[in-house]
Formats: C-alpha cells, structure tokens, sequence
C-alpha cells in the first residue's frame, strides 16, 4: 500500500497525497445499481446508496459524502458539470474574471439543490446507524471551480487586501456549512484544501494564508468539536500548521494497532482534529497504535 510522502519546502513539509485505494465514483461502484446518472448525484436516496456501496467496495468502516468538492460553489451560483457514473460533478465553466467579483457573489444556499440533498443523506445515513465523513472545501478548492486560478494568484499579489474578504466571505460561509453538517448528524467533518498547498503556493504564500487565514479560521471550527463530532485535516493543512508554529501533534496510546478510520471513530470526544493521514486512504493502519492529536496553539 503506497503512502503519502513527506518532502520539505522551507519551514512547511508537504503530503504528496498517493492514495490509490478509495477512487471515489467508478464504474465498479455504480455498475449494477439501476441508478440513472447524473440524476444520482443530485437525490439524498440515491446518494445515501451510493455512499454504502463505496464503503462496501472499499471495504472502509465510514460512509463518505459528497462524490465531488463542487457543492459549496454550486450553492454561490458556480456552473457544475454533473459528470455520468464514471466521473463525478466537476467544474463547469468559471463565473468570475476578477477576485472582487467573489465579494459580489450571493452567500451558500443550504435550502435547495445537491448540497441540501446531500445534508439530507448525511442525516439518514446517520439514523441507519453509519459513520460519516462528510468533506468540506476550502477557500482554494471552492474559488478553483467559480474564477481562474491565475485570477486567485494575481489577487493575492497585486489585491492582497480584496483577497482577505474573499477568504473570509467563503470562510464564514464554510463555518455555516460545517455547522449544518454537525446539525444533520455528520460525525466527522472533513476540512481540506489541496489546491492550496505548499506545492501549488509556495512556502511563503502558504505560510501568510496559514497564519492570516487557516489558523483563525479552524480556531473557529473548533467550536463545533465535542462528545459526538470531530474535525479531520488534511496532512498538507496538518503539516501547514504544525510549520509555522500554529499546532503540534500530540499522540494519544491506543490499546492495539487499528486502522486510521476506525481510531479516528474511537477518538471522538477525546480530540478536536485528526490530521496525521488522509481519511481517504481507507486501508492505512496505525500500526504501533499511536493515534496523533492534532492540538491547535
């Protein structure tokens, strides 16, 4: 089983993130169903089916939601390419041309369409007695599918106090979106952004968006962990964190080795964020049964 890598640029390491074994939507996941596609992807029962075979070809112990990182777009008014039972909803073409037209752009809609269906299937996945992870975007993941990347870093260069709004316009937003999902009986809520990595902006851009944005934000998100849900990093925010001094791991004993899934299952309660693997690589085992807190500072 191949692992992430850790390699280093500057202060901040990054994961170079290999999963190979959990593709998401595939034909071997949906092929026999009797679901229509793409109209799958846009009901809760059809995707509370979805979510149960996947975890079944997996061979995983958690339901995951949603199948794309296109949801919190979509509900701004982004144009979604829902795909067909092979691929996934996308990007369908981009709304803005400039970053300060992101200010413009009307707040999350939570009440209608996929991302409401979606909370929905969360919900009744959750009364069927299943885990879930439910997977929240990012500022960088959400803005990749509503403006050109090459608007994004402009902004950030020549418009660095336009881009502070924008990134607290989606992070407030996502905050929402993260409490909802809490609401619905989510148990354990996904944050990443790899389209803002290290690898993608660089040491110094990403240790500015890490400290001025990432770190209050998930101070924020905090909040929302307790006895019943806990958030789960990605590594290459976990990494962003821990390299400019914002967090530390701090490992907790497990009684046996276990696999990552099921200790993050087991430490709810008793730690606010998991970040030390990619919950997506279903088959990753901590094989000294050291489960590492990720402790914000």
């Amino acid at each position: 089983m191949r692992r992430g890598n850790v390699k280093n640029m500057g202060d901040i390491k990054d994961f170079n993130c290999t999963y190979d074994n959990s593709a998401g939507i595939r034909s071997e996941v949906t092929e026999g169903l009797g679901l229509t596609f793409p109209d799958a992807y846009t009901h809760c029962d059809t995707m509370v089916t979805l979510s149960k075979v996947l975890k079944e070809k997996d061979k995983a112990v958690i339901c995951e939601l949603p199948f794309c990182h296109t949801l919190e777009a979509e509900a701004m008014g982004g144009i979604i390419n829902l795909g067909n039972e092979i691929a996934g909803p996308r990007a369908g073409g981009y709304v803005c041309t400039d970053v300060e037209e992101i200010l413009n752009l009307p707040d999350m809609d939570f009440t209608k369409g996929r991302i409401q269906e979606t909370l929905l299937a969360c919900k009744k996945l959750r009364e069927e007695g299943e885990h879930v992870v439910f997977e929240v975007a990012g500022p960088f993941t959400i803005l990749n599918v509503l403006i050109d990347a090459r608007y994004v870093f402009k902004g950030m260069r020549k418009k660095p106090e336009v881009m502070e709004k924008v990134f607290w316009k989606l992070g407030d937003q996502i905050l929402k979106y993260m409490e909802l999902v809490k609401e619905y009986g989510g148990d354990l809520i996904s944050y990443a952004d790899s389209s803002g990595g290290v690898n993608i902006l660089g040491p110094k851009m990403m240790e500015a968006v890490t400290v001025n944005f990432t770190y209050p934000f998930l101070k924020k998100v905090e909040q929302l962990a307790d006895d019943k849900t806990m958030i789960l990093l990605c590594p290459k925010t976990t990494l962003a964190l821990i390299g400019t001094e914002k967090a530390k791991f701090v490992d907790h004993q497990l009684e046996e080795p276990i696999g990552y899934a099921q200790a993050c299952i087991h430490m709810i309660g008793k730690a606010h964020f998991a970040g030390q693997m990619c919950i997506k690589n279903v088959g990753y085992q901590l094989n000294h049964g050291i489960f590492k807190e990720v402790k914000l500072l």
